[in-house]
């Protein structure tokens, strides 16, 4: 994948996907893209993932990543690899910038998933549009109260 190759998908205060692979270019192995936060910004409020672990590692900034009810930041250099079914969460720190590269692994396709959180950080669709394509993406949402309050300190 040569750089000009990537869709880039925009989100709220600058932060953007960059679509790497999707599973089905991939052969099921794999999914990647590269994600930029705004300074403070979330990235993905709790949610698991039944059938792939997640891996994150830290392309630049520092990146706060709530797993299993724990806050732990990151800073470039910094790798984090999610199991099948462990809760997390993760967004920029608060004040930094954060680019991660994130794969996961077996692939699913979710392309169209980043497109979809495009659409509602531009307002034109809501959250609860994804919920019933929950099972689709493999991203099951929980309760993001303990998140909201780890990330206000």
């Amino acid at each position: 994948m040569r750089p000009h190759e990537t869709e880039q998908v925009g989100l709220a205060h600058g932060g953007a996907f960059r679509l790497l692979a999707d599973a089905s270019a991939t052969g099921g192995t794999l999914g990647a893209n590269v994600l930029a936060l705004a300074e403070g910004a979330d990235g993905a409020a709790p949610h698991h993932h039944s059938r792939s672990a997640e891996l994150f590692y830290v392309l630049g900034g520092t990146a706060e990543f709530f797993l299993n009810g724990t806050l732990t930041s990151l800073e470039q250099g910094g790798l984090v690899v999610v199991p099948p079914g462990m809760p997390h969460a993760f967004g920029a720190a608060p004040g930094v910038r954060a680019e991660l590269l994130v794969v996961l692994v077996p692939g699913v396709d979710r392309f169209d998933y980043f497109r979809a959180l495009g659409r509602i950080a531009q307002g034109l669709d809501s959250f609860d549009s994804l919920l019933p394509l929950q099972e689709r993406f493999d991203v099951h949402f929980l309760d993001p109260s303990a998140w909201r309050s780890a990330r206000r300190g």
